[in-house]
């Protein structure tokens, strides 16, 4: 059992948790995740990166963001509290040198798996500039930390309600196009966003890699949902990643492998808020 030792709301939907495992701390490398369960005997697997971790207190933070049964149940755990299942670190960390200029690029919750890695690159000796991007000002997470790492900060909102308005391709694109090309972008965010920002660093020919989040049930490879077309070759990203060279990425495919459950994800929700309403209902009865 891993303890909750501490519990954040960043924003709408958005949580963070500290949780106790210190063989996981101990291990983890930048850019690696954990999967975890909410329930022993009936509970989904999910991944979930390791935002941070804290050797000496022994623990590692997760940030997740509301959107499926799983995540909605994650949401009603406190301090005090414990998860059945926690196993980790899995997959490749990032490999980390002194690449000379990198442009790190999160979108949404994709924000705080960049984190760790934009911190690693930075101690590397790295001129890292930072592109976060959300769709309203509420969704922006993690701003603090991420000025401390960056040399150069840009934040962008879909309303224009803080920051530049508009996408991180935006930015993105104008920093390829300075004298000075980037030696190398990371973009970790929604499918589409790392689509795009993969689509944007092409005509400059820098390389740029992605942090793919897809469906993933055992975290060794053996059940293939996690699969994905890289180049001509098929990949498992809990294995083979999760980080894969953004240009060679087959995102249409990965996309459309990603809504394949959508439906069934949407009744499983519903289910269970109802169920959550109902019970709370009965309580207030008593």
């Amino acid at each position: 059992m891993n303890d909750i030792l501490y519990k954040q709301q960043l924003s709408q939907d958005v949580f963070l948790m500290r949780l106790h495992a210190p063989l996981i701390a101990e291990e983890r490398q930048a850019g690696q995740f954990i999967i975890l369960q909410t329930d022993e005997d009936l509970g989904e697997r999910i991944p979930l990166t390791i935002a941070d971790a804290d050797t000496v207190e022994g623990t590692i933070t997760i940030i997740f963001q509301v959107v499926g049964k799983t995540t909605r149940h994650l949401a009603t755990f406190e301090p005090g509290d414990e998860l059945p299942a926690l196993v980790g670190p899995l997959g490749k960390p990032t490999h980390i040198e002194n690449f000379g200029r990198v442009i790190c690029v999160g979108g949404g919750i994709g924000v705080a798996p960049l984190h760790p890695i934009a911190q690693a690159l930075k101690k590397a000796g790295n001129h890292v500039t930072i592109i976060t991007g959300a769709r309203t000002r509420e969704l922006i997470i993690l701003e603090k930390e991420m000025k401390a790492i960056a040399d150069e900060l840009i934040i962008c909102t879909d309303d224009g309600s803080y920051g530049r308005k508009g996408l991180v391709t935006a930015p993105l694109k104008e920093l390829c196009e300075r004298g000075s090309k980037p030696s190398m972008v990371i973009a970790i965010g929604p499918p589409v966003m790392m689509k795009f920002c993969s689509e944007a660093t092409r005509p400059y020919n820098v390389f740029t890699q992605v942090s793919l989040n897809t469906i993933m049930v055992d975290g060794t490879g053996m059940c293939g949902g996690c699969r994905v077309n890289v180049g001509k070759e098929v990949k498992f990203v809990c294995v083979d990643g999760p980080e894969f060279d953004g240009h060679l990425v087959d995102f249409d495919n990965m996309i459309s492998r990603l809504n394949a459950y959508k439906e069934i994800e949407r009744r499983h929700y519903k289910c269970f808020v109802e169920k959550a309403f109902s019970d709370k209902e009965q309580e207030v009865r008593i």
